[in-house]
């Protein structure tokens, strides 16, 4: 008996522990809670405050880590968010070649029956290549899609080939309704006998496709809603500026009903979408080449890439207030 009564002791006093740290957690952790979506064809991470009622959406193109933490300061703002992963996950494509787009519409169909989701203020972010994609799909969805925020943007289009998974075979990156979007065929990256690859030069050398490009460059001008551009001036990956430049030229040429902001800082690289509040060192990454590891610059300062960052941030909020 008494050993039972030492067992209700010990057992009592977990159950106390473990409930006292799920009270504390709720009351000290002043994020928002991500309700996993894995339905309707999609899966991806949705982020809203219980109080929050038909607000302006963000869909984050890409999800991961970026995603979420962008989607979470999204929510806490009182907008809503989704967190939209589409390669790199089970059940999701390894590459990004061949990509329905259907996929993205099924996620559209199921925001606009939420209550939290405001249906006719639903826009699309992303950066660099997922910059691409965003803008494809507001042209695709005009109807669905109400605006653009695109961080190192693309102005075309491109094939499955290029970077960071440089396929084998030549393919269209996206598909709708079984028809490619027209894109520039690029040749995968060659090496070299130093350690390190400037990826400068090949991009430029796809946008000298004069015909391709003018075939794949994204059609701003049917996006149904305002569009945000953030390129930096010393972007080493590839020329986001040049090509944010490209889409604002289009933008010119057309009778454009909303707003078009084409932000661009000095000394800030191709990594101004991540984190504001961290500063980091970090001006190079790896990439694999043929079995052999290089080395590539992301370019920016650490001063320029902050400063970016911080004032990218405060135009993404003021962009979305002026959607309510």
């Amino acid at each position: 008996m008494k050993n039972n009564k030492k067992y209700i002791v010990i057992i009592s006093s977990i159950l106390v522990v473990i409930i006292g740290y799920f009270i504390a957690d709720n009351l000290l952790y002043d994020g928002i809670q991500p309700i996993a979506i894995q339905e309707d064809g999609f899966q991806g991470n949705y982020y809203a405050k219980n109080d929050t009622q038909s607000q302006p959406t963000v869909i984050l193109i890409g999800g991961g880590q970026w995603g979420d933490y962008w989607a979470e300061q999204i929510a806490k703002k009182g907008y809503t968010s989704l967190s939209l992963p589409y390669t790199q996950r089970d059940g999701l494509p390894i590459l990004a070649e061949e990509v329905h787009l259907e996929y993205f519409e099924k996620a559209l169909n199921w925001l606009s029956t939420q209550p939290e989701v405001d249906a006719d203020n639903i826009i699309v972010m992303g950066a660099s290549r997922n910059a691409e994609l965003a803008l494809v799909l507001a042209t695709v969805f005009p109807d669905d899609i109400y605006g653009v925020v695109a961080y190192a943007p693309s102005s075309v289009s491109w094939s499955n080939t290029v970077l960071p998974y440089s396929a084998d075979e030549v393919k269209p990156s996206w598909i709708y309704n079984e028809v490619a979007i027209p894109y520039v065929s690029m040749e995968k990256i060659q090496g070299n006998t130093t350690d390190t690859i400037e990826t400068l030069p090949y991009w430029k050398n796809g946008l000298a496709k004069t015909t391709e490009v003018d075939n794949a460059i994204i059609k701003v001008e049917k996006i149904n809603g305002p569009i945000l551009l953030f390129s930096g001036l010393d972007d080493k990956v590839w020329p986001a500026a040049t090509m944010a430049n490209m889409l604002a030229e289009r933008i010119k040429a057309t009778d454009f009903n909303y707003d078009f902001q084409n932000i661009q800082y000095e000394n800030a690289g191709h990594l101004i979408s991540t984190h504001p509040d961290i500063n980091s060192d970090i001006k190079t990454g790896k990439m694999n080449v043929n079995g052999k590891t290089y080395t590539f610059a992301f370019g920016g300062t650490t001063e320029g890439d902050t400063k970016a960052k911080k004032d990218a941030q405060n135009k993404l909020f003021e962009f979305l207030e002026k959607l309510k």
